[in-house]
């Protein structure tokens, strides 16, 4: 911006001249997420959005947020920052579709030691790529320069999403049922969770992240960053299709902490192990880590990144919608009567 500058702020360590730059790299990652209902751009004070209210008799805001935890520490050591906006997105849209909200619009906030704009743009740029799939506009964010706070190279991410869902239609767990078939839909690996565990068992801050593994069919690095799936598109197209009564993602917790959030007093869900597709890296964070079941399905997702009751008249309409929208599916369990807990067979 024109006569913006301050010698005095920029030798404490803030480069507003950086930030103003950042703005513009990130301007052509932003304008893919625009969707209908966007009413300003980014640069002013607040994001407006104007939702669609019609056919809705009561309609709903639904909020979340969420950031990508300690795997940003991986980013960091690969220099890679394109794809862990996509987390951050994920993280936030999968938990608000869990009542069965459509994510409306999304915002990031962006801390870091220098501000280097390049690098910022390209963290913003998985940020859009994560709206454009889930269907909702980046209407704004922030960047905050923090020298003395944290390292040069350092930065977090943050994000906040708001949806909206017709009363009528929100899910609660008052509708689950026993009898009712548990479905899988399958993860991308590790998701955002776990990577303080995950970080010390594979000792990464040492590893060679770049070396190829046959057991990844990838880099190691590459195996870790590989960005959370948004399951946002197929698990709409499925509870317009069928009776989907709930919805739980797996993140921090696993499927002991997850699960029973979308169960009501009364109800267990019965989970049979060997239906998981596990993909290789939890095999060998286990084996490496001498890691128990148990703690293995407390804290990961287990190839299972979001899980489906649905009544059991309807599975195959479930899934037919799933993998029309491009996300394949498989039972791996179904609710009974107990205590409110999870018993993995």
């Amino acid at each position: 911006m024109e006569n913006s500058h301050s010698a005095s702020y920029a030798a404490a360590g803030v480069d507003i001249e950086a930030g103003y730059k950042g703005v513009q790299l990130m301007r052509q990652h932003v304008a893919r997420t625009m969707i209908p209902g966007v009413v300003s751009g980014i640069g002013g004070f607040g994001g407006l959005f104007a939702p669609d209210l019609a056919g809705m008799k009561e309609p709903i805001l639904v909020s979340g947020t969420d950031g990508v935890g300690t795997k940003i520490r991986v980013a960091q050591l690969m220099n890679q920052h394109n794809t862990i906006g996509i987390d951050c997105v994920a993280m936030c849209v999968n938990d608000i579709i869990c009542c069965g909200a459509k994510p409306l619009f999304f915002l990031d906030y962006i801390a870091i030691g220098k501000n280097e704009p390049e690098k910022v743009a390209s963290i913003v740029s998985g940020v859009a790529e994560g709206c454009v799939q889930a269907g909702c506009a980046l209407i704004g964010g922030e960047t905050a320069e923090h020298p003395g706070v944290m390292a040069a190279d350092d930065y977090d991410l943050a994000g906040f999403a708001v949806g909206i869902v017709d009363k009528e239609k929100m899910l609660d767990p008052s509708q689950v049922k026993a009898g009712d078939v548990i479905l899988s839909l399958s993860s991308n690996g590790l998701h955002s969770n776990g990577f303080s565990l995950v970080r010390k068992v594979l000792d990464v801050e040492h590893a060679d992240l770049n070396q190829w593994s046959e057991e990844f069919g990838s880099s190691l690095g590459g195996e870790l960053l590989q960005p959370t799936a948004i399951y946002v598109k197929p698990v709409l197209a499925a509870i317009e299709a069928a009776r989907v009564h709930g919805i739980s993602h797996i993140t921090g917790g696993g499927f002991y902490e997850n699960i029973p959030r979308c169960l009501p007093q009364g109800l267990s869900a019965k989970i049979d192990k060997s239906a998981l597709q596990i993909p290789a890296i939890f095999r060998m964070i286990q084996r490496l880590g001498d890691i128990p079941e148990h703690d293995m399905f407390n804290t990961f997702n287990m190839g299972a990144g979001m899980v489906l009751v649905v009544d059991k008249n309807d599975v195959d309409k479930a899934q037919s919608a799933l993998l029309n929208a491009g996300k394949g599916s498989c039972v791996i369990g179904e609710v009974v009567p107990g205590d409110g807990g999870v018993e993995l067979l």
